[in-house]
């Protein structure tokens, strides 16, 4: 479990096959879990600069594998009893989404993102995301895009300082909406209503 805050812009090093070396200060432990672009992968190899992580087949099918190329979110996994300032995030990434559109702001930017349509149900105005491992608020939403505002903190912080129009992303969504869209859609999708889903996820 993490929280979509980055404990790092590391670096990679090299990615063959299913292994993924990275150079990182942060030291791990073999078999630990760690979120590289959001996805929670295993702690496979420590290196003298670094660890290795395996990307499994079906890791590889679903994430934006040229995000894995050279600078990368880390994450390691949270501790019992941590402070958590983010979000629950699970390190399963749902999807890859696209970045359509940036508009800067007085004092942010506006990122655009689009989603298959089978996602967009799991978003939530005001709602959590995370976008290549990074906890962020959803502002507003369209029929297969969202928007988010970025403040100038996280734009120096993460890599969105370098992503650019048609910058494919690793999108999880909020895991209180998955589980709690699945509970109400084996009774009736129909009834769904959003807005009640907020309430609820509010007491957790």
């Amino acid at each position: 479990m993490f929280t979509g805050l980055i404990r790092e812009i590391a670096e990679v090093k090299s990615f063959q096959d299913t292994k993924l070396a990275i150079k990182s200060s942060y030291r791990p432990q073999i078999g630990d879990s760690i979120a590289i672009n959001g996805a929670c992968l295993t702690v496979t190899e420590l290196l003298d600069d670094g660890f290795a992580v395996e990307l499994s087949h079906e890791s590889r099918g679903i994430l934006a594998l040229e995000r894995y190329e050279k600078k990368v979110h880390m994450e390691p996994a949270m501790q019992f009893g941590s402070r958590i300032e983010g979000h629950m995030v699970q390190g399963h990434i749902d999807c890859v989404g696209v970045i359509k559109k940036i508009v800067a702001k007085s004092q942010a930017y506006d990122f655009y993102i689009q989603i298959p349509q089978e996602q967009m149900k799991l978003v939530i105005p005001k709602g959590s995301i995370a976008v290549d491992g990074v906890s962020l608020t959803i502002n507003d939403i369209e029929e297969d895009s969202f928007r988010l505002t970025i403040i100038p903190h996280t734009i120096k912080n993460t890599l969105f300082s370098s992503y650019k129009t048609d910058t494919r992303v690793n999108i999880e969504t909020d895991m209180f909406a998955r589980y709690i869209y699945h509970m109400f859609a084996k009774k009736d999708e129909s009834k769904i209503k959003w807005d009640t889903v907020d309430k609820i996820m509010a007491l957790y």
